[in-house]
């Protein structure tokens, strides 16, 4: 009798801890989804909910604040999440705070974030609609990593098939084990830093001619900038033409006169004859003569010297385009 009054006691204590357990597991899970307790209605809108259901959790700023009531579709492009948000956050979320969808970890449940608004906005009322944002496309990311890891492994082969070929290349670990190849290498890097300086002293020279020319230093500096050093130019060049006329004019009469003078010897009369009898007066003349055609031939070479001259070439040009146009029409 008395071990029955016992067994039945124990089994009382079991039942009564079981319903104890029970209660109190029903109230943890009703706390966590706001079944007990007050709460107030606010609202949000997405156009994709990705796989949001009721009983979601809501959390403001990282802390637990509600659950998901109902998702209802308003319109094609518009999904509405009805929160039931505990009591004690209305006096903290503000009609400009932004509601997100996210994922509890990697893997787990969907939840809304709500992030919080300005300080000076209107604090949030029954039903009032929040803003949203558009939710992270987890599904879009995964298939970016999976194409990005396809990718990765296109390089690991590439790679893998670059090792390869190295290490079946005997040309190369030949070349690579040829110790006269670093040698060689510092000596033509050698070689070109020395090449690099002397090209760049050589642009120095040539920054400081030219900075010269520009100075007006030099003969070409002068020419390319002192204008009376021009004119003058242009004046003896000019005074040198003269001289050529007068030497060619010279030269024309001084034919004349011998042959005037030859006239007067074939025929033995005028006074050139008897002068022209005096043999020593004729070698002198005809020496003179001699000298006087040899002076004039130099000089026509130094004016065909100056006519290729590149500094007076553009000018005998000029002159012989103005003497082409100065000829009449015939």
């Amino acid at each position: 009798m008395a071990k029955k009054i016992v067994n039945s006691v124990r089994l009382g204590v079991f039942v009564l801890s079981g319903l104890a357990f029970l209660i109190l597991l029903l109230f943890m899970i009703g706390r966590n989804k706001s079944l007990f307790g007050s709460t107030y209605l606010l609202k949000a809108k997405f156009e994709n909910v990705q796989g949001l259901i009721p009983g979601n959790n809501v959390r403001y700023s990282g802390i637990q604040a509600g659950t998901v009531k109902n998702i209802k579709i308003v319109n094609d492009t518009t999904i509405e999440v009805s929160m039931m948000i505990d009591t004690e956050m209305q006096d903290i979320i503000r009609k400009d705070a932004i509601a997100s969808i996210g994922t509890d970890g990697i893997v787990g449940n969907k939840v809304i974030n709500i992030v919080p608004g300005k300080e000076h906005a209107e604090l949030a009322q029954e039903g009032d609609v929040i803003f949203s944002k558009k939710p992270i496309d987890t599904d879009a990311i995964l298939q970016k990593l999976s194409n990005t890891n396809n990718d990765i492994s296109e390089i690991v082969s590439g790679l893998k098939l670059t090792v390869q070929q190295i290490n079946n290349s005997t040309a190369l670990w030949e070349l690579l084990n040829d110790e006269t190849l670093p040698k060689e290498i510092h000596q033509s890097a050698v070689n070109l830093r020395l090449t690099t300086s002397r090209a760049g002293m050589m642009a120095d020279d040539l920054h400081t001619i030219i900075a010269e020319m520009k100075a007006g230093k030099g003969s070409v500096g002068m020419l390319l900038k002192d204008t009376s050093f021009a004119y003058n130019l242009n004046e003896a060049v000019l005074k040198m033409n003269k001289v050529g006329s007068q030497a060619d004019r010279l030269t024309t009469d001084i034919g004349t006169i011998v042959k005037g003078i030859q006239q007067d010897v074939n025929s033995g009369k005028g006074p050139a004859n008897a002068f022209l009898k005096d043999s020593v007066m004729v070698k002198n003349l005809n020496t003179s003569i001699d000298n006087l055609r040899k002076g004039t031939d130099g000089f026509n070479q130094n004016m065909e010297a100056l006519k290729s001259s590149f500094l007076l070439r553009g000018y005998f040009k000029r002159q012989e385009r103005n003497n082409q146009a100065e000829k009449p029409i015939k």
